[in-house]
C-alpha cells in the first residue's frame, strides 16, 4: 500500500520532468535552426573568373630609360616656382604614395584645395583628379605645376632650369632625340608613374589561388564587401578608379552650407551641368589602409568611418559594427608590394 502511494506521488514529478525536457529540447531546436547570417552563404573560394576584382599585373610593358628619367624628375624640386616642392612632396612613396595630410602643403606653406590621392596604381585610373578633369597622367601634370597653391610654376621656367643641368640634357637627347620640352618632361614622369604598381597583395595572392593568403575573417569581409554592394563601384584591377559616382546617392551627404563650396562641386566644376553636382571619380582602394585621411577633402580619419558612411549615404543601409570590422579586415589585405618589398 505504501509503495502504491509513493508511485502515485512520483507520477506528477515524472510528468513534469518529461514536459520540461520536451520544452527544453524544443528551445534548443529553435535556437539551432535560427538563421545566423543575413545573406545566403557564398562559396569560400570562387573561381577567379567569377570575381569582380582582378590581380594587379606583376609587370607592364614600359620604357626603363624613361622610368629612370621620370623618377628623377618626380623627385626634383626645380619643378616648383621656388624650388621647394616636388611631385614626391605630396606623393611620398614611403607613405603609400600620399602625404597623409587632409590637404597638401604647396609653395609658401599654402594649402591645396583637395586631398592628394595616392600615386600608386594611378595608371589604372580612367581619369585623373577627383573631378576627372585630366584624361591622362600626362595631362594631370599641368594641374599641380600651374596651381599657385601647389607648385606655382610654368613650363618655360622649368625647362630653363633643367637645361642648366648637363645630365638632364644628355638624358633627354638620348631618349627623345632632341632638347628638353614640356611634352617630354610630362611623358617621362607619366611613364615613371605608370611603373608605380603594387602587385602581390595578400588579396592578389588569394585571387591567384593561394587560398591560405587570407584568413576566414578576411574572406568573410570580402564576401560582405560584395554582398552589401560596395563592389558595384569598387571593382576592376584598381578596386575602383574606373567610373564616376555621386557622393550621397541615397541620402544627401553635404549639409546646406557645404553643398555649394568649391571643393565639393565635383564634376560640376568641370562640366557646369547640375546633374554633375557632387559627382566624383570613385577612388581606387589599393593600399587604402596606408592612405588616410580619406575622401576628396581629407575629412574622414579612419576606414571604419568610411565603411559606415558609405553604407549610409551610398547604399542606404546601417552596416552593423561587426560587419564593418570584417570589411576593414578585408581592406587591409589590399596592401601590396612595390619593387619587391611590402609597402
Amino acid at each position: 500500500m505504501r509503495y502504491r502511494n509513493l508511485r502515485r506521488a512520483a507520477l506528477p514529478l515524472l510528468l513534469s520532468a518529461i514536459a520540461i525536457a520536451v520544452l527544453w529540447q524544443a528551445g534548443v531546436s529553435l535556437l539551432v535552426s535560427r538563421p545566423k547570417a543575413t545573406f545566403t552563404p557564398l562559396p569560400l573560394h570562387p573561381a577567379p573568373s567569377d570575381e569582380p576584382i582582378s590581380p594587379i599585373p606583376r609587370a607592364l610593358p614600359l620604357d626603363a630609360g624613361k622610368i629612370a628619367l621620370g623618377r628623377r624628375l618626380f623627385h626634383d624640386t626645380r619643378l616648383s616656382q621656388d624650388n621647394s616642392i616636388s611631385c614626391a612632396s605630396c606623393h611620398d612613396l614611403g607613405q603609400g604614395g600620399t602625404d597623409r595630410l587632409s590637404r597638401s602643403v604647396g609653395i609658401g606653406g599654402q594649402r591645396a584645395d583637395m586631398n592628394a590621392p595616392t600615386v600608386f596604381n594611378s595608371g589604372f585610373n580612367f581619369r585623373q583628379f577627383w573631378n576627372g578633369r585630366a584624361a591622362s597622367l600626362e595631362d594631370q601634370l599641368d594641374g599641380p605645376v600651374h596651381n599657385p597653391k601647389e607648385m606655382g610654376s610654368k613650363w618655360p621656367q622649368i625647362v630653363a632650369k633643367l637645361e642648366r643641368d648637363g645630365t638632364y640634357v644628355a638624358q633627354f637627347r638620348r631618349l627623345y632625340g632632341g632638347g628638353i620640352e614640356p611634352a617630354h618632361i610630362k611623358d617621362a614622369i607619366a611613364e615613371f608613374e605608370r611603373s608605380l604598381v603594387t602587385p602581390d597583395s595578400r588579396f592578389d595572392k588569394y585571387l591567384r589561388g593561394e587560398h591560405n593568403a587570407l584568413n576566414f575573417e578576411e574572406v568573410k569581409g570580402y564576401q560582405l564587401f560584395k554582398r552589401y554592394g560596395c563592389v558595384a563601384c569598387h571593382q576592376g584591377v584598381n578596386v575602383g578608379g574606373n567610373l564616376y559616382e555621386r557622393l550621397g546617392v541615397v541620402t544627401p551627404y553635404f549639409r546646406d552650407e557645404q553643398a555649394s563650396a568649391a571643393a565639393h562641386l565635383g564634376r560640376n566644376a568641370v562640366t557646369g551641368r547640375p546633374e554633375d553636382l557632387h559627382v566624383f571619380k570613385v577612388p581606387g582602394l589599393r593600399n587604402v589602409a596606408l592612405t588616410a585621411p580619406y575622401f576628396h577633402d581629407g575629412s574622414i580619419k579612419s576606414l571604419e568611418q568610411v565603411v559606415a558612411i558609405m553604407g549610409r549615404y551610398q547604399l542606404g543601409v546601417a552596416i552593423p559594427q561587426a560587419d564593418v570590422a570584417l570589411i576593414v579586415k578585408f581592406l587591409h589585405t589590399l596592401t601590396g608590394e612595390y619593387a619587391g618589398a611590402p609597402l
